[in-house]
């Protein structure tokens, strides 16, 4: 697993609260056990149109946010079923932290497991973000782990909290393997 320890990018507004794990992948793009080739399918009933062209106004498919490497949205991002697809996809598409009030319990923990930051901010902390990144979409923001803040496109730091069992994994790029094998001599 890849080391997270600062990531700036301009940040993609999703400004939906309960984006659900079937949205982020619907099931019929889950028949695979790898992980690559999943980011295309990436909210693809918001990103595509049934003929299979893009949807022009979705966030993903405008040039300021098609690379992203952050989203932001509202609260309860990942609820839904467990699918761990969801997060592969998220993660194959380059996205490297996802910035909301809260998540899914159960996605949250396996953004972990592969990488990918959820970071919780207040819902306000939310909407001030997603004004400034709504109306500069190349302003960059920044999510920084070791110091545990997340800097607007303003200046502005919010600061969030994450365990500290988590929060060393990621900076360190180890997952839950890797951490286990550190006590193979034991």
């Amino acid at each position: 697993m890849k080391p997270f320890l600062t990531v700036t990018s301009a940040a993609a507004p999703l400004p939906i609260a309960h984006i659900d794990t079937d949205q982020i992948l619907p099931a019929r793009f889950m028949k695979t056990l790898s992980r690559s080739g999943l980011g295309q399918h990436l909210f693809h009933d918001w990103r595509f149109e049934d003929t299979g062209g893009e949807v022009a106004d979705f966030v993903l498919n405008r040039p300021a946010w098609r690379n992203t490497q952050i989203v932001l949205t509202y609260e309860n991002f990942g609820c839904g079923s467990s699918r761990e697809h969801a997060v592969w996809a998220l993660d194959d598409f380059g996205i490297r932290a996802i910035i909301a009030p809260s998540f899914g319990s159960i996605f949250a923990t396996n953004c972990v497991k592969n990488g990918v930051l959820p970071v919780p901010l207040s819902g306000a902390h939310c909407a001030q973000l997603m004004k400034e990144v709504t109306r500069i979409p190349e302003a960059a923001v920044t999510v920084d782990l070791t110091d545990m803040r997340v800097t607007s496109p303003s200046g502005t730091d919010f600061e969030f909290e994450i365990q500290a069992d988590i929060r060393d994994a990621l900076l360190a790029g180890k997952d839950d393997i890797s951490r286990t094998l550190e006590h193979d001599n034991a």
